[in-house]
């Protein structure tokens, strides 16, 4: 496909994933599925363009004041070792994927159906944070992706923190995965795909864009529906798009 499709698609999945505090990787996967990109090249590249993008969300987020330490702290401890783990791991992955799939587009449902913010917020404790972190931080270093398409519509549904606190936290997350998930991508293969690597720049500048409006301009009950929007793509990468 021509190079000005793929800026395109990818600045698109960057600003869009930004903006609720996802890094992406769910999408730049399809994308660069979709562009015949090497199979064994998708997965490093899918990381490290997260890994830029979440960096940008996490600070918006955190500069517009959503932040909260005492949530994310318990699941990075949890899923960093198992995100690395993840990415060290080579696992035969259809049905994984196909149900990993239809779980996001249910999420995706309930989150478009119930987009107004919820008004109480009911914290978990630090045990079942941790025990969080592990499962995801595992799933997100198989699916080469930062977790942050399962974390998020959890959190929400559980009533674990508002919307942009939501969001904030995921971006964090997500940041930290994405680099264990590419460090235990490395230990197993030694290599790290170069050609793509000008997709920095162009995830940069749409990571910023959306995650600042995201962060300060957004609504909740907008940010709930993109989200929705973002679950749609990652299952249909995850059911059609192997």
């Amino acid at each position: 496909m021509d190079w000005w499709f793929v800026v395109l698609a990818i600045g698109l999945v960057a600003f869009l994933y930004s903006s609720v505090g996802h890094g992406g990787a769910s999408g730049y996967i399809a994308v660069m599925a979709l562009c015949s990109v090497p199979v064994q090249q998708i997965k490093p590249m899918a990381l490290a363009l997260n890994i830029v993008v979440s960096i940008l969300a996490s600070w918006n987020f955190f500069r517009a004041g959503h932040f909260n330490r005492k949530l994310l702290a318990p699941l990075l401890m949890g899923s960093v070792p198992f995100a690395l783990l993840g990415g060290y791991l080579r696992l035969p992955a259809q049905w994984f994927q196909w149900l990993v799939g239809l779980v996001l587009w249910f999420s995706a449902y309930r989150l478009w159906v119930r987009a107004k913010e919820e008004k109480q917020v009911h914290p978990p404790s630090r045990r079942i944070l941790v025990g969080t972190g592990a499962g995801l931080g595992l799933l997100a270093g198989l699916t080469g992706t930062g977790g942050g398409i399962f974390l998020t519509p959890w959190m929400l549904w559980r009533g674990w923190g508002t919307t942009k606190t939501v969001a904030a936290v995921s971006a964090v997350f997500i940041l930290g995965n994405s680099i264990a998930g590419l460090a235990g991508h490395f230990a197993a293969a030694q290599e790290f795909p170069t050609s793509g690597l000008w997709l920095l720049a162009v995830v940069g500048a749409a990571g910023w864009a959306g995650s600042r409006l995201g962060s300060r301009h957004y609504p909740a009950v907008l940010i709930r529906r993109l989200l929705s929007v973002v679950l749609l793509i990652a299952g249909a990468k995850l059911i059609f798009i192997s």
